[in-house]
């Protein structure tokens, strides 16, 4: 096959298993799991952690088409089986590692990865928690042996009826006796410092004691 050569358009040759070009309304084009192999050639572990965390991510009943996650964590692994030196490959071992099941944004990925290089501990991602009877939240990141729950709240955090709704969110963490520590993008800029200078005042407030 010719590789193509056209203005504003790169070909490149590769090898490919058959389950790893799939059909797209006509369209062939590589899977997923291929595609975020693929990417390591350019992309930083960070940003190949992001998307490791998409492609494992379980979607919310109720609110999307699907059931199950776009791939699992076996299914990277033998990607990166399946390929051995390829250029990248050392980037996305890592990333697969750093990978977890329960961010649901970017956002969420960064500000976790954040606070592992800060040393902080690792953070519970989305789990339903029963603050009281019939009341449950589900924080982006949570330390439930100190009651601490971080929010990263996105640009449609700012529209009226949303408002409402953190408002009562943040209620319900109080009257458990839960610390709601809010993240916003203007935190996550340099690295995401000013996020991760909020969240270690606010577990030793609740006793954690940095090792």
């Amino acid at each position: 096959m010719a590789i193509p050569r056209r203005a504003g358009v790169r070909g490149h040759r590769g090898q490919f298993f058959a389950d790893e070009i799939v059909d797209f309304h006509g369209l062939l084009i590589t899977s997923r799991t291929r595609t975020w192999l693929d990417c390591a050639r350019k992309m930083s572990i960070e940003e190949l952690t992001v998307v490791a965390d998409h492609l494992l991510r379980i979607p919310r009943s109720g609110f999307e088409a699907r059931s199950e996650p776009y791939a699992t964590r076996e299914e990277l692994a033998d990607m990166l089986d399946r390929h051995k030196g390829t250029p990248g490959i050392r980037k996305a071992r890592l990333a697969l590692e750093l990978a977890r099941v329960g961010s649901d944004s970017a956002p969420e990925t960064r500000l976790r990865l954040a606070l592992e290089y800060a040393g902080l501990p690792e953070p519970q991602l989305n789990v339903p928690t029963e603050l009281s009877a019939g009341v449950v939240r589900q924080p982006d990141l949570a330390y439930p042996e100190q009651k601490v729950a971080v929010e990263y709240e996105g640009e449609g955090h700012s529209d009226a009826a949303q408002i409402i709704r953190d408002i009562a969110r943040e209620e319900d963490f109080a009257r458990a006796g839960w610390l709601a520590v809010r993240v916003s993008k203007r935190h996550m800029h340099n690295d995401a410092r000013l996020a991760v200078a909020k969240i270690p005042s606010a577990l030793v407030s609740r006793g954690w004691s940095p090792k």
